[in-house]
Parts: C-alpha cells; structure tokens; sequence
C-alpha cells in the first residue's frame, strides 16, 4: 500500500507539470474499470488549474451495451463538476475513435484560447443577468456593470460593480456557464476576476458621517 500511496503522489506531481504548459487536456479511462478515484482526482487538478478538458473513454470495442450504458450513467454522476465537454469513446489498440478525438481536442484548445469581443461580452453578460437577475443581498441588488476579458488558457472574464464579492458562487456559476454557452466554449471553465467599483451614494454618506 505504500508503494502505491507514492506511485500514485508520482502520478498527481507529473500531471500537475504536463498541466502547467497545456492549452488543453485529456483525460483517458478505461471502459472496463469506469472512472476510478484517481481518474476522479486527475479530473478535479484540471478544472482547478483552469485547463480545457476532453474526456477519452478507452476500451469501448467489445462492450455489451449495458456495460456502455452503465460507463455512460458513471461519467454523469462521478465527472458532473466538469464543465460541459466533449466524450470521446476510442480503442487505441484499434485506432477507432483517434480522428473524432483529434477533433475534440482542437475545439477544446480554441475554447481555451477565445478571444472575447468586449461589445459581444457585454451582451452576453446582459442577456444572462435578464434571464436570470442576481439575487437581494441585504435588500440591494448586486448586479456586474460592466466586463471585458482579462486572459486567456483559461478565458478570465473581469466584472466590474459595487459589491461584487456579495454575489453567491452559485450565481458566478450561472454567469460562467452562459457566457460558455453563448461563445460555444468546450469543456472550459469561465473565471472571473472581481472588481469593486465603489458606490459615489455610499462615498458621500460616508463623507457626511465624517464631517459630523
């Protein structure tokens, strides 16, 4: 067991460096484990390092179909914090599949690579916010004012507004989710960097409070 606990901090430490100079990434099972607890972690180090992803499922020649709608009903439940990605079903031995995922893997870099229009940013972000309005936050509304991108592998889109740190993760999860939708993104998560815009009402009551 000790052998292995170091084996797989070996695995976790190399896929961390590949990580670091990768546009996108892919992350290769095999059909005849489903997705192990190591496959479950190496998923979860590329959405924290930002990185595209491609979920390659290897072995699938041979499969009953019930074992490939059991893989299926495995990917849903163990690899649901993924964003929304591309999943390839190959057999290396055979080569069937390479094409389709050389295929996924492109648009999956791109996706790392978008460039955001800051006019077409703006939009989105609009038509997302009157889809769905940020919640009441001590009866105030906090809503973005404005955005532009600021980087890219991953794509980091700025917000700007008073309190933005008040609005709920879930509700920069939304925000994410349609702006990758809207700009067909592939399995690439959105970031946002935070930018607080003081309110010139909130100044100037603190102002008066001061003076008195």
């Amino acid at each position: 067991s000790r052998v292995r606990a170091v084996l797989e901090k070996f695995s976790v430490v190399k896929t961390l460096q590949a990580l670091a100079s990768a546009e996108a990434a892919v992350l290769v099972l095999d059909a005849r484990e489903g997705v192990s607890d190591q496959d479950a972690t190496i998923a979860g180090l590329i959405v924290e390092t930002g990185r595209s992803v491609v979920v390659a499922v290897n072995k699938w020649d041979g499969l009953e179909q019930r074992d490939r709608n059991a893989i299926r009903r495995e990917l849903s439940r163990k690899l649901d914090f993924l964003p929304e990605y591309e999943c390839v079903f190959i057999s290396a031995l055979h080569g069937s599949g390479v094409a389709e995922l050389t295929k996924a893997l492109r648009a999956a870099r791109l996706s790392a690579m978008m460039e955001m229009g800051t006019g077409a940013l703006n939009r989105a972000l609009g038509e997302a916010i009157e889809h769905h309005k940020p919640p009441m936050v001590n009866n105030r509304t906090i809503k973005p004012k404005y955005a532009h991108q600021g980087g890219r592998n991953p794509p980091t889109v700025v917000l700007h507004g008073n309190a933005l740190n008040k609005l709920p993760s879930s509700y920069l999860r939304y925000l994410g989710r349609s702006l990758a939708r809207t700009f067909k993104l592939t399995g690439t998560r959105i970031r946002f960097e935070l930018r607080i815009v003081e309110n010139p009402y909130d100044k100037a009551r603190t102002a008066r409070r001061g003076r008195r």
